[in-house]
C-alpha cells in the first residue's frame, strides 16, 4: 500500500509541476508577444511620476520666489523688482498686495482697476472699498450687510429716515452687525 500511495503522490506532484511549467511557458509567450507594450506602459508610468516631481518642484520654486518678493515688499514697498517677481510668479498674491496697498492709501483708481479681477473676492472687495471711499452705496456679495448698514447711514445723513429704516430691516437679527443696526435705529428716534 505504501508503494501505491507513493506512486499517487509522485503523480500529483508531477501534474502540479507540469501545470507550473505550462503557466510559465504561457507567460513567456505572452511576454514575447506584448513586450513592447509592457515596456511602453512601464516607461509611461515612470515618465508620469518624473514629470509630476519636476512640476511640483517648479511650482514650489515659484511659490518660494513669490513669498520672498512679498516679504521684501512688506519691508520696502517701492521695490520694483520684487513687485515684478510677485506679479509673474503669483498673480493672485500680487492682486491681494495691490488691493491692500490701494485700500491703505485710499487709491480709488487702483481699486477700480482691481474690480475687473478674475478673483471674485478681490473684485468685490475692491468695488466695495472704492465705493466706501467715495461715500456712495454699492451692492456687494462679501459685505452685503455692511453695505446695507452704510446705505442706511448715508440715508440718515441725508435725512431719508424711511429709506434708512428699510435698509436696516434687511439686516439679519443674528448678524454680528445687529448692535450697530440698533444704534442707528435709536439715532433715528432721537433725530425725530
Amino acid at each position: 500500500m505504501s508503494i501505491k500511495d507513493d506512486v499517487k503522490y509522485v503523480k500529483t506532484e508531477l501534474s502540479g509541476d507540469e501545470k507550473v511549467l505550462e503557466s510559465a511557458f504561457k507567460l513567456e509567450s505572452l511576454y514575447k508577444k506584448y513586450k513592447f507594450v509592457i515596456w511602453g506602459a512601464v516607461a509611461a508610468v515612470l515618465l508620469f511620476f518624473i514629470a509630476q516631481t519636476v512640476m511640483e518642484s517648479v511650482k514650489q520654486s515659484r511659490l518660494e520666489d513669490a513669498n520672498s518678493a512679498f516679504l521684501t515688499l512688506q519691508e520696502k514697498p517701492d521695490d520694483a523688482e520684487a513687485l515684478k517677481i510677485l506679479k509673474t510668479k503669483n498673480p493672485a498674491l500680487f492682486e491681494l498686495y495691490t488691493f491692500s496697498v490701494a485700500a491703505k492709501n485710499r487709491d480709488t483708481n487702483a481699486l477700480k482697476a482691481l474690480t475687473s479681477s478674475k478673483n471674485e473676492v478681490i473684485a468685490d472687495a475692491s468695488k466695495y472699498t472704492a465705493a466706501t471711499i467715495a461715500e456712495h452705496p454699492v451692492d456687494s456679495q462679501l459685505y452685503k450687510e455692511l453695505a446695507l448698514l452704510e446705505e442706511a447711514y448715508l440715508a440718515i445723513k441725508s435725512g431719508d429716515t424711511k429709506s434708512a429704516k428699510a435698509k436696516l430691516e434687511l439686516i439679519d437679527e443674528r448678524s454680528s452687525l445687529q448692535m450697530l443696526t440698533q444704534l442707528l435705529e435709536h439715532s433715528m428716534i432721537k433725530a425725530k
